[in-house]
């Protein structure tokens, strides 16, 4: 392992913005925050919006500026990766972001019953061999995880540049009845309709390192929004 990466690690601990605990912990005792990121980690009232598999936390970094009004917690398993999101927050003084380093199969141990308004998943594994399909993060499996701590009015948004998966969740989607509120399959190529300026704000100003890497290679990247409930 290298001295750098050894050293993000030991940043990490150190820093407060980033909360991992170690697994047996985590099942023994339970995560001390469950049910209280507003009260004792953000201390005030407003939404909680995640990033899962946030590498680098590009999104959680770019919408806590955007928002200051909201609180933003990316999560991943990579401590070495979210380290810079974690870094960058600290640098610019922001307290309306955090990092939370988790499996995201793990996730529904931080969070408590409504405690979640909204999910961005910015470019994860796709998963694309069909035996892993309850893998990738918009899978009927994760959706229920998600929905056991989201508000029923919740928002999911996917960024990928994926087809196979941008396609896997428009069927989910569609199989489960779930109203999709945007969807294309060029985000920078095709008009999307009722674009308001502040979606586009959150869908084309913010771009992942993952996003820019094939982005320059020719990949058109796919946007989904849907709603995490079913409507009445």
């Amino acid at each position: 392992m290298g001295k750098d990466k050894l050293k993000r690690f030991r940043d990490n601990e150190a820093f407060e913005n980033v909360f991992q605990i170690p697994f047996e912990q985590l099942v023994n005792e339970g995560f001390p925050y469950k049910g209280k990121w507003r009260e004792n980690v953000f201390k005030n009232d407003n939404p909680i919006v995640l990033e899962l598999g946030c590498g680098k936390g590009e999104y959680t970094v770019g919408l806590s500026r955007l928002y200051p009004n909201k609180n933003f917690i990316g999560v991943d398993v990579k401590g070495a990766r979210l380290w810079r999101g974690a870094k960058t927050l600290l640098d610019e003084e922001r307290t309306n972001g955090a990092f939370l380093r988790t499996k995201i199969d793990q996730i529904e141990r931080f969070f408590d019953k409504d405690e979640v308004d909204e999910i961005w998943i910015t470019f994860p594994d796709p998963q694309p061999r069909k035996s892993r399909a309850k893998k990738r993060l918009t899978s009927p499996v994760f959706l229920d995880r998600y929905r056991s701590f989201c508000k029923k009015d919740a928002l999911v948004h996917l960024k990928t540049d994926s087809s196979l998966l941008y396609e896997y969740t428009c069927e989910v989607t569609d199989e489960e009845g779930l109203e999709v509120l945007q969807s294309t399959n060029d985000v920078y190529g095709k008009y999307i309709p009722q674009l308001t300026s502040d979606l586009e704000k959150q869908i084309l100003s913010i771009k992942t390192t993952y996003e820019k890497i094939f982005g320059d290679q020719g990949f058109k990247i796919n946007y989904h929004q849907f709603k995490l409930f079913k409507g009445e």
